[in-house]
């Protein structure tokens, strides 16, 4: 008889998660033989362990088709963490009781590094607990630090935003600098990997072109290097366009932009590096300056998302699929670079254990050697992954996004549980 699936989305949301989404709810729907019903987990594992799951099966074709062009989380996402079997049995304990009352043997979780932490547990908790369950992890992540994988799904369409945003602000300076603003920072996401700060550096194909500097996570700050270099810009080019990653650290290796607070990963809460670049250039060197924070534009941006990202996003979740009903289980889907001039790719699988908590960060080949923009290698690496507009249908002149019913699954278990 088949079993019915899982799935969720979890952690930071992104312009083609919901691409992903399509491509396991579409895929699973073919193999109903194997599949019954798939639910979804509303906020992510959280829907799971409170029983607050969501019926796919009610969302007609054309819905689940419509989300290949909607950004976000559908069925609403989570940061929500799973902790050890050892130091909390009772949430395994509660996820096999809403596991069993669903007959649920299929579990897709659809994030980065912490999700495929928790996707691992659940592939251990036939081995742990004796409730067998094929757990297949479908990787997402703007910051594209996963392991093994060539990209992340979500990392393009935040490449080509972050791309386009800083070429048309450059533009923007350049026309304005000789009576006014001279320096304009552009701050990013990238907490310990700097691949969408690299990914401004596709904007500048010619010298002299915006961004002029590029701060890496990877790159302890400098500042009478970066104040030098600015002056070197405004002076050569009457402008100087920046793009600063979030995690940029000092020379001790510290946050410059630590709030002091942190989320429920542990990770530390940033945000602020802008303006504070900014007024050590005015201090520094008196130019007028503007400053702006992407922050949830970068992965919200649907209307200019990259081709490819959302044909490897929707593959991801279909092969994910394929692979669970092949028998697999305890692997993340994978996409492999075949050749990158013309791009080519195909569709691989990683053990969870070498996936979950580990981080890519950019190879120092990717850096120039002053530590301030790209390399041709990288140039080389990231430019097939913004290739190709995939733009969404527009309605009253804005994108036409579509909302799911998200109808409830009746309870069948008999107490309520706190997360």
């Amino acid at each position: 008889m088949p079993r019915n699936a899982f799935y969720a989305q979890s952690g930071g949301v992104t312009a083609v998660i919901n691409a992903s989404a399509a491509g396991v709810i579409e895929t699973a729907r073919k193999f109903h033989d194997k599949i019954g019903t798939v639910f979804a987990g509303r906020n992510g594992i959280i829907g799971a362990l409170t029983e607050d799951l969501i019926d796919t099966s009610q969302e007609s074709p054309a819905a689940i088709a419509d989300l290949r062009h909607t950004p976000s989380g559908a069925f609403g996402s989570c940061r929500y963490k799973l902790k050890g079997f050892d130091k909390n049995q009772a949430e395994y304990e509660r996820l096999i009781e809403v596991f069993k009352a669903h007959d649920i043997g299929y579990f897709f979780y659809n994030g980065g590094g912490d999700s495929a932490d928790t996707c691992l547990k659940i592939s251990q908790l036939g081995a742990r607990m004796g409730y067998p369950i094929q757990a297949i992890h479908v990787p997402k992540t703007v910051d594209n630090d996963l392991p093994i994988t060539d990209c992340c799904p979500g990392f393009g369409s935040v490449a080509k935003y972050v791309a386009v945003s800083i070429r048309e602000a450059g533009y923007d300076v350049a026309s304005m600098a000789k009576s006014s603003t001279k320096v304009f920072i552009m701050e990013v996401m990238g907490r310990h990997a700097g691949w969408i700060a690299a990914a401004g550096g596709l904007a500048a194909e010619k010298e002299g072109e915006a961004p002029q500097i590029i701060l890496f996570p990877e790159i302890r700050f400098d500042e009478a290097a970066f104040l030098a270099r600015v002056e070197e810009s405004v002076k050569k080019y009457g402008y100087c366009a920046i793009v600063a990653s979030e995690g940029l650290q000092d020379a001790e290796g510290r946050f410059m932009s630590e709030a002091g607070s942190k989320d429920v990963f542990g990770h530390a809460q940033l945000g602020g590096l802008a303006p504070m670049l900014a007024q050590l250039v005015r201090d520094k060197l008196q130019y007028k300056y503007h400053w702006a924070v992407s922050d949830y534009l970068q992965r919200a941006a649907r209307h200019i998302a990259s081709k490819t990202d959302v044909e490897q996003a929707y593959a991801v979740g279909r092969a994910a699929v394929e692979l669970a009903v092949a028998g697999k289980s305890g692997v993340m889907v994978t996409i492999v670079r075949e050749a990158s001039s013309p791009y080519k790719w195909s569709i691989g699988e990683a053990p969870l254990d070498q996936v979950a908590n580990v981080e890519k960060k950019m190879p120092r080949a990717f850096i120039s050697a002053d530590g301030f923009h790209i390399t041709d290698a990288c140039r080389e690496y990231l430019s097939p992954l913004i290739q190709g507009e995939d733009y969404p249908p527009y309605r009253n002149g804005l994108p036409a996004y579509v909302t799911l019913k998200n109808v409830p699954v009746p309870r069948k278990t008999a107490r309520e549980f706190k997360v």
